[in-house]
């Protein structure tokens, strides 16, 4: 499947994006868009936990990108506190879809501060079907602007997340679960941290199933 790959450039606004793109053999196939960790803590297109989702979704046969935020990688601009961020995910989202103007169902996946983007880009984007938030970081980042949260998704943390306590998962948790009409899932994986280290197989089997259980419609 590797082969299949392709490294690309979008068009952003602040220049060029780098990113890379898996496109379905079916033109009906969903589309997902993986949007990385935090730039200024090393994180990129290429994190492990990014990555691991990108293969997941591949092999769900999804068209799927993963992308560098601005002044990652061979990106170009600088890092922009989350604004730019979001316009960068936004431009991606516009890249994918027009590749992909058959698509059943439109999907958006962030790590860690990449789950924020994904989650205010949801917001912005009706057309978003499903969501899967890594890692999020209610104590570090407001996610009270999921009122209401406009679509059903996923959230996965590791119950051992040294970055994150989980009473402010249960919060959110509590939070989302009052709103009618949507069903987020909470997911914690027994021994993972926030990286997920020595646990990426564990995530992989909870995004493999709740990928499966809401595409089987489709």
């Amino acid at each position: 499947m590797d082969n299949k790959i392709l490294e690309i450039f979008i068009p952003g606004p602040a220049g060029r994006l780098e990113a890379k793109y898996y496109k379905s053999k079916k033109n009906t196939s969903p589309i997902a868009l993986i949007l990385q960790p935090h730039p200024q803590y090393g994180g990129t297109m290429n994190n492990k936990v990014v990555v691991e989702t990108f293969h997941t979704f591949m092999e769900n046969d999804f068209s799927v990108c993963r992308v560098n935020f601005r002044g990652v990688g061979k990106s170009d601009g600088e890092f922009d506190n989350g604004q730019g961020e979001l316009a960068d995910a936004a431009a991606a989202l516009d890249w994918l879809e027009r590749e992909n103007f058959d698509n059943s169902q439109c999907w958006v996946s962030g790590f860690s501060f990449g789950s924020l983007i994904a989650m205010q880009l949801l917001m912005r984007r009706p057309e978003i079907s499903r969501f899967i938030a890594i890692s999020p970081q209610p104590n570090v980042y407001d996610f009270s602007f999921l009122s209401p949260c406009p679509t059903s998704g996923l959230m996965v943390y590791g119950k051992k997340d040294e970055l994150v306590p989980f009473n402010y998962i249960n919060e959110l948790n509590e939070r989302l679960s009052a709103q009618k009409g949507i069903k987020v899932d909470f997911q914690s994986i027994p021994d993972a941290n926030h990286f997920f280290s020595k646990n990426e197989n564990a995530l992989v089997k909870n995004l493999d199933k709740y990928i499966k259980k809401e595409t089987a419609l489709y």
